[in-house]
């Protein structure tokens, strides 16, 4: 996984025919051929789309950078009539709900930044981070903290040192990890309630991220409104984690989110940002805060009484998993949330933010008003 940059005029071989509406299964179709070679060998000449001589796991003629982030002026490159979701692009017109990694190299943008995006090993000739070697807000009982089992220069998509897929030692590279996921794809409404907690595959999950609820666009946010985006699965009060990830974090399937929340999946890297602590700090849900919470219900009173309609740059998380998009905000329901501030790949601005913290002045009444974090701190504009 070194960054191959196979070229879009070779993908245009594969046609890939993908079942995307009026089911809950989003399964591939078509010849074996477009993604797998059994010998890397056609008339004496690799199969690879990079035309290299050495065989890639699992019998694949590419990796996922080479569909995924292709570097094109797309957010959405199309194949016969299946549509390939881009992390690495300059369109100018959109970013994917999961933003862009095209940031942090500077290729869209403003400018190159570490603080843009996370920095996934070999992407685009992509590094390690200069900046941050650990996980910000890591949980001080484990050794997530310190960078000994996660850090950026083994940040990978998938696998043990991944986000989507499986993560557990069994397997742990981004192709053990993913394997099988494109095959066995659940879409739209994804809820573990009616899954089964012990369910273990990796297409089975909120964008491949295991053991997350959510219900997906069907476009990734390509089109967005207020009618038209993901909606996120949240808690009323953040999870306590006890005395140690083993025992909230680590089980079947390895690395999960306990109760099935985005925040707290983000939280198995950075603890500290996203729950309670019962062993290093006494917090509790209520204000004053010393962090900003996440997963707790926006409450339905003072400030926060004018965000009824919903933004897709400010999302909340629901409590149950709703069957599509909705335009309305319930407060004292609706829970704030890590991507209700953040972009999971990255975006134009530090911290991976939705909006320019900069601009967020108190009392400025400016060109702000009624966005970011002045969506929910209305009277603070």
């Amino acid at each position: 996984m070194k960054g191959l940059k196979f070229c879009l005029a070779a993908l245009l071989n594969c046609v890939f025919l993908v079942m995307l509406a009026g089911s809950a299964w989003a399964i591939i179709n078509g010849p074996c051929s477009a993604c797998h070679t059994m010998h890397n060998s056609q008339g004496n000449s690799p199969m690879r789309y990079d035309n290299s001589v050495t065989p890639l796991p699992q019998l694949l003629r590419g990796d996922c950078y080479g569909c995924h982030a292709q570097g094109t002026a797309n957010a959405l490159v199309s194949v016969g009539i299946d549509v390939i979701p881009q992390v690495y692009h300059n369109d100018p017109a959109v970013d994917l709900a999961g933003g862009n990694f095209a940031y942090i190299n500077g290729d869209k943008g403003s400018g190159a930044a570490d603080s843009k995006g996370h920095n996934i090993n070999g992407l685009r000739g992509m590094t390690s981070d200069g900046t941050l070697y650990a996980p910000p807000g890591g949980i001080p009982f484990s050794n997530h903290d310190n960078g000994f089992n996660i850090n950026t220069d083994i940040l990978t998509c998938a696998g043990t040192n991944g986000c989507h897929g499986n993560r557990y030692d069994q397997d742990p590279t981004p192709y053990d990890g993913i394997t099988g996921a494109h095959h066995d794809n659940l879409n739209g409404a994804i809820d573990y309630a009616v899954l089964g907690a012990a369910d273990k595959e990796p297409g089975h999950g909120y964008r491949f991220l295991l053991g997350v609820n959510g219900y997906e666009d069907t476009d990734w946010q390509y089109t967005s409104s207020p009618t038209d985006h993901n909606e996120y699965f949240g808690r009323a009060t953040p999870v306590e984690y006890d005395s140690g990830c083993a025992i909230d974090c680590h089980g079947i399937g390895g690395v999960r989110p306990p109760n099935n929340t985005m925040a707290e999946y983000c939280s198995t890297c950075h603890g500290n940002f996203h729950t309670l602590s019962g062993v290093t700090e006494n917090v509790t849900a209520t204000s004053p805060f010393i962090r900003h919470p996440s997963d707790l219900s926006i409450p339905n009173s003072g400030e926060f009484t004018a965000y009824t309609s919903y933004q897709v740059n400010t999302p909340v998380a629901r409590l149950t998993v709703p069957a599509g998009s909705s335009s309305n905000v319930t407060l004292g329901s609706d829970a704030v949330f890590c991507l209700s501030c953040h972009k999971a790949h990255g975006s134009d601005y530090p911290d991976m933010l939705k909006w320019d913290y900069a601009t967020m002045q108190v009392g400025n009444g400016g060109a702000a008003t009624g966005t970011g974090c002045f969506a929910c701190h209305s009277n603070k504009d």
